[in-house]
């Protein structure tokens, strides 16, 4: 990279270009000319040291280091429209934004029920929710670009500061005419010879379930995996499986043509509510969090920890609930 800093107008070209799909596209909504934007392109390639996007006559599409390049830009051009959007509140001597970031069942499942019972006076003209994959959420809240957000566990990070940590046994989803749908409990060794829909991301909660299912001694036939439980729900509503997922969207919203039934074994899902390190709790982000924690209760068997649960695992493996079977 030629400069230790690059000009703010560059990145705008370029995240312009990858939401437009072409130079021409991008020029128009930027306002800028053609030409203009070519040669910025151009320039910011100089800058990074490597090509962003390949040419094809008039066509681009974006290189592999163009896309990696793109989520890091993505984060720095929303950073910056908050800081726009904080300096003008300050000066009209208006509430400061807030800004949140949360996985994406959290961010449809919890957070509007949080934001409903928050007094209208506490909240700013503007909020931005922002649904994110739980590394970005840590990420965000480590740079401060958010006030707070909500992460499935690891968290760790000195980075910090964890509020309070969420446990919730994980539910299994299936069609309403599902052979299965008509049992109050699905046991793990069901799913030997079917297809299981899951979690894609081997770090988190995936890892507990294949765990689980591997010490029912069960071995699904296939198995289709998702990063979005809400993708995984509505292919279980196909008939494509049977979904295991947390319980925050089937607790929170109506969800027609699926049945939702517990497991005969725990399979926790862990969740944490995250705020930058040393930084002070104002009074919205404040109501924000006791009104998370009110909400994540809710869900049925939802269990709060103190911080420090976001160090370990749950205390103890999962275990074998008693429950009727049919």
């Amino acid at each position: 990279m030629q400069d230790d800093v690059i000009d703010i107008r560059l990145l705008e070209a370029f995240a312009a270009v990858m939401s437009a799909g072409s130079i021409t596209g991008a020029a128009r909504l930027l306002g800028r000319s053609q030409p203009v934007v070519t040669r910025q392109i151009q320039d910011l390639e100089t800058d990074v040291g490597y090509l962003l996007f390949s040419r094809n006559g008039p066509r681009i599409s974006p290189t592999p280091k163009g896309i990696l390049f793109h989520a890091e830009v993505e984060r720095l051009l929303l950073g910056l429209k908050h800081i726009r959007d904080r300096a003008a509140a300050i000066g009209a001597g208006a509430l400061p934004v807030l800004s949140l970031a949360a996985i994406p069942a959290l961010a449809g499942g919890i957070v509007p029920i949080a934001l409903a019972t928050v007094e209208h006076t506490l909240l700013p003209r503007q909020v931005h929710v922002q649904a994110l994959s739980a590394e970005n959420v840590v990420q965000s809240v480590l740079s401060q670009s958010v006030d707070f957000g909500l992460a499935s566990l690891p968290v760790q990070h000195p980075g910090l500061d964890v509020q309070w940590v969420c446990e919730v046994p994980c539910v299994a989803c299936l069609a309403a005419d599902h052979p299965l749908a008509r049992r109050k409990v699905i046991r793990l060794k069901d799913l030997d010879g079917r297809r299981l829909l899951t979690m894609a991301n081997p770090y988190r909660l995936r890892r507990r379930v294949d765990e689980a299912i591997a010490r029912a001694g069960a071995a699904p036939a296939e198995i289709i995996d998702t990063n979005s439980s809400l993708t995984a729900i509505a292919m279980a509503k196909q008939s494509l499986g049977i979904a295991i997922v947390e319980p925050v969207l089937t607790s929170s919203l109506a969800m027609e043509g699926v049945v939702t039934r517990p497991l005969d074994i725990a399979i926790p899902f862990l969740f944490a509510a995250v705020s930058p390190t040393g930084r002070e709790l104002t009074p919205t982000v404040a109501a924000i969090n006791d009104a998370l924690r009110t909400a994540v209760t809710l869900m049925p068997g939802a269990k709060l920890h103190g911080g420090e649960a976001a160090l370990s695992e749950p205390a103890g493996a999962p275990e074998a609930f008693e429950r009727e079977r049919s």
